[in-house]
């Protein structure tokens, strides 16, 4: 069956990236989906011809309608605009490289209309992936990982027995801080958090890395994606960023998954599994690659790691007051409203918050309960930044 693919975050770093190898590929896009770069959306949608396209941003919609009335493609808005995009009857693949909690209800009604998802969207699986992953099951659709690392994991899984597994080492590049101690992070400014030396991404993914605290949501992903426990997942600092992650199993074999620093690996990954087919990306190396280094993570100094363990340890509802407050934190920082080591002060304070007052569920909850969670909480961080 030939690929049509729905895609939301188009003019984000990953949606960039499936435009260039979905063209390369010559796959059809029936629908795009953005926020607000409507300058670019533009291009993209007079280039690729969908059926749909989505501006979330509502104040921009009227805008970019009047600027495409030539073309022949149905505008929408909003976040009844972004489901739209992720259930259109034609779309047989559901790219979803939104950031943050919008990704949400979009995931949703990707498996409601039973679309095959590739997920760049971690948060959704954070918030609430047990949810999801159930949903998957329930209507047969699979949830393919675009992430560098978890498309190793998924790679390094594939047709081997998970009951012998016996560890997954997922890695981390360190971000642009590995080494640094606490002292030298008091006066980190936003230019050096989003100047990563291995990854070109957006702003909010880009501190999440300098923290360490995308590595951390990255383990409650791998949690829900794979069905394992926290205990499972190892975390490997490994600078080069050439070993994408790699799988124990129970005889002492480790298998991983080199490649260069490419995202269009993962994508045209997801894009065509279960095939493989010629890429973009130029060919590994292991006589030029130089020398490989791996290295223990320092959770003193980048605490958001151990706030994530103990959210995917606690489950239910924990990871979703994570989430919400680092979103809530990254944002204050990028706008000059806090330093770069409060943004894990500020976490700290909201997961004490979500166990004291919230009364935190680790059991089922709604997705009315998870909303109004991530609402609270980022009211809290809010809050404690006015004093």
């Amino acid at each position: 069956m030939k690929k049509k693919i729905s895609l939301l975050g188009s003019t984000g770093s990953i949606g960039t990236q499936v435009l260039e190898v979905a063209q390369f590929l010559n796959m059809e896009v029936v629908a795009l989906a953005a926020n607000e770069n409507i300058n670019i959306l533009e291009l993209q949608a007079r280039k690729f011809k969908p059926e749909l396209v989505c501006v979330f941003n509502e104040a921009l919609y009227k805008n970019f309608k009047n600027r495409v009335s030539d073309c022949f493609f149905k505008v929408v808005s909003g976040m009844e605009g972004l489901c739209e995009v992720a259930s259109l009857n034609s779309a047989n693949l559901v790219v979803n490289a939104v950031v943050g909690t919008k990704g949400l209800m979009p995931t949703i009604a990707a498996i409601d209309f039973k679309k095959d998802l590739a997920m760049a969207n971690k948060e959704s699986l954070v918030i609430c992936g047990g949810l999801i992953v159930e949903k998957a099951k329930q209507n047969g659709i699979k949830i393919l990982p675009i992430d560098s690392e978890h498309s190793a994991i998924f790679q390094c899984l594939e047709q081997n027995n998970r009951s012998s597994v016996s560890k997954i080492f997922l890695t981390a590049s360190g971000g642009p801080f590995f080494g640094k101690t606490k002292l030298e992070l008091e006066k980190v400014s936003v230019e050096q958090a989003l100047n990563h030396p291995n990854w070109k991404m957006g702003k909010k993914i880009s501190v999440d890395s300098a923290t360490l605290m995308n590595k951390g949501l990255e383990l409650i992903e791998a949690c829900c994606l794979f069905g394992v426990a926290p205990s499972l997942i190892e975390i490997v600092v490994h600078p080069q960023s050439l070993l994408h992650s790699a799988v124990a199993y129970d005889d002492g074999a480790v298998i991983g998954q080199f490649g260069l620093p490419d995202m269009r690996m993962p994508i045209q990954l997801a894009l065509t599994w279960p095939k493989r087919v010629g890429s973009l990306v130029e060919p590994f190396s292991f006589v030029n690659c130089g020398n490989l280094s791996f290295f223990k993570p320092d959770y003193e100094t980048f605490g958001c790691l151990k706030h994530c363990i103990r959210a995917a340890e606690a489950k239910g509802l924990m990871p979703c007051v994570l989430h919400a407050a680092n979103e809530q934190a990254v944002e204050l920082f990028l706008n000059g409203k806090i330093k770069f080591l409060q943004i894990e002060e500020l976490i700290s304070r909201a997961i004490e918050f979500g166990i004291e007052k919230l009364k935190i569920k680790n059991s089922n909850f709604s997705l009315e309960e998870v909303f109004k969670t991530i609402k609270t909480v980022q009211s809290f961080v809010k809050d404690l930044t006015k004093s």
